[in-house]
């Protein structure tokens, strides 16, 4: 089974930056998309980040030009850069892992990171 553990999370004020990262443990499997959703109160998850088998990113409007999907397949992790935090980037933050095995599609979910953007 895919694990997948994060951290990174905390208090910034706005304009500041967090780096979230989210690594993988268990069995090794064939990765298709490596991706970050959040979640803040009173809204539903949204898709913030991902980034594909092909290093194909995609990126919401809210955040193209601040945050930054990467991974390193060596370190099984893979991350969020954010940078010129708002406060509306105040969330909830899950990573997620979408793979294949025996020709069945799996998401793996983490546990969720907490980020504050406030002053």
């Amino acid at each position: 089974q895919l694990q997948l553990v994060e951290s990174g999370g905390g208090l910034v004020q706005p304009g500041g930056s967090l780096r979230l990262s989210c690594t993988r443990s268990g069995i090794i499997s064939r990765i298709n998309v490596e991706a970050w959703y959040r979640q803040a109160p009173g809204k539903e998850r949204e898709l913030v980040a991902s980034i594909t088998r092909e290093d194909t990113t995609n990126y919401a409007d809210s955040v193209k030009g601040r945050f930054t999907i990467s991974r390193d397949k060596v370190k099984n992790t893979h991350y969020l850069q954010m940078s010129s935090l708002k406060p509306e980037d105040t969330a909830v933050y899950y990573c997620n892992v979408e793979f294949r095995r025996a020709g069945v599609l799996f998401r793996s979910w983490g546990q969720g990171t907490q980020v504050t953007v406030s002053s």
